[in-house]
């Protein structure tokens, strides 16, 4: 490499998204004409510490790579580096592991170390900085529960596979009069589930920030009915709770990393079909919301967020993380980006819009409006019966 004392060194960790491809190459086109050399170290964090492994990066090698999906320095979320368990548990890294990764910077005379992950990865990155580490983030999810950026690459590409997936369903389910369950992901936010359902016209979305009955879900189906819609889309988040309170897992409960959710979505249609006796189908689109390349609108954050991380190096801003505060791409501290995940309020102008829409979240009679004026001060939406009676299994 032409100049060793100038050089940037950046990594992608955690879950793939689209737009990871899209950091790198914009890392590399900025930091390059300002005089860096880029290295890319393999497999996330583990290419920081023994064995060592990482590769030159160049316009030549990540030419052509804004539109693929995945990363072509691969990544990792079930390595030695794990500093996130649950909602908001931290975790304290391995002092040998980060002796490791300060050697590893040193020999090779990193002007800064560009790390691009979501809340468990940049929880990794900000324990690197506080022992002294070079460290600038990016953030990345398709969860979009960073709370520091109004949005994350990657989300909007899991949406757009989201909608797309209803959009499917709803002509069968209109076709077999069914009722049709899209589990989704998020972990515990709602973002996916909340933008997908509104963008796909489903008719009920159940998401971990709003408590949810099995009746009021069963009574919008009834609801639609009564209207003459036989068929009926259900959108549920895969950290969405059940309504006594449990949390649906693919594995028992880990200790020192994030535990799979997942299932929930066989539940809810289980259930309904088991109280109205409709004929009800599940979908989980699973990876499919990671995979495949990014939409343009991921492709110009991710840019641009990979051109504003190399201008924090240059800057000598460590400790930060770039995030999108519109019409800005700004700086914020690592801390301050970790310190809580992003979720969706019940009082947020998007949920109000889907209430006034008639979609249900589970919670509220189906004719409930959010923008009614009441005639009482003290009025309140009088719950509906147990539909349950209503309906034999």
């Amino acid at each position: 490499m032409a100049n060793p004392q100038k050089r940037i060194g950046i990594l992608t960790s955690g879950g793939d998204c689209p737009g990871l491809n899209a950091v790198i190459r914009g890392v590399v086109k900025s930091a390059t004409r300002l005089g860096y050399d880029t290295i890319g170290f393999i497999k996330g964090y583990e290419g920081l510490v023994d064995p060592v492994t990482y590769m030159p990066l160049s316009y030549k090698n990540t030419s052509g790579i804004l539109n693929q999906g995945g990363t072509i320095l691969g990544s990792t979320n079930k390595g030695r580096f794990a500093a996130t368990v649950g909602v908001d548990q931290r975790l304290s890294l391995d002092p040998e592991l980060v002796a490791e990764v300060q050697v590893t910077c040193e020999q090779l005379a990193l002007s800064g170390l560009i790390c691009v992950g979501g809340d468990g990865s940049l929880t990794i990155a900000e324990q690197l900085y506080q022992n002294g580490i070079p460290v600038v983030g990016v953030p990345k999810t398709i969860d979009n529960d960073l709370s520091a950026t109004v949005f994350t690459f990657g989300f909007d590409s899991a949406v757009t596979a989201a909608t797309d997936a209803l959009d499917r369903l709803h002509t069968t389910a209109a076709s077999h009069e069914r009722v049709m369950v899209l589990e989704v992901m998020g972990r515990h936010a709602g973002w996916i589930a909340l933008y997908a359902g509104i963008a796909g016209g489903g008719d009920v979305i159940l998401i971990p920030e709003i408590p949810w009955t099995f009746d009021a879900v069963c009574q919008k189906i009834l609801d639609r009915e009564k209207q003459g819609k036989r068929f009926t889309l259900i959108v549920v988040a895969e950290g969405a709770e059940l309504p006594n309170g449990g949390l649906v897992t693919q594995e028992e409960e880990q200790g020192n990393r994030q535990t799979r959710l997942g299932g929930i979505g066989n539940i809810v249609a289980s259930e309904v079909e088991r109280r109205l006796g409709r004929e009800t189908r599940v979908v989980v689109l699973g990876h499919l919301q990671r995979g495949g390349p990014p939409t343009t609108f991921d492709r110009v954050l991710a840019t641009q967020f990979g051109a504003h991380a190399v201008r924090l190096v240059e800057e000598g801003r460590f400790g930060e993380m770039v995030c999108y505060r519109p019409p800005a791409i700004v700086g914020v501290p690592l801390r301050e980006a970790v310190q809580e995940l992003s979720r969706v309020s019940p009082d947020s102008s998007t949920v109000q819009a889907a209430r006034a829409l008639g979609i249900s979240f589970g919670d509220q009679p189906t004719d409930a409006h959010p923008f009614r004026k009441r005639e009482t001060a003290g009025t309140t939406d009088a719950p509906k019966e147990n539909v349950e009676a209503l309906q034999p299994a």
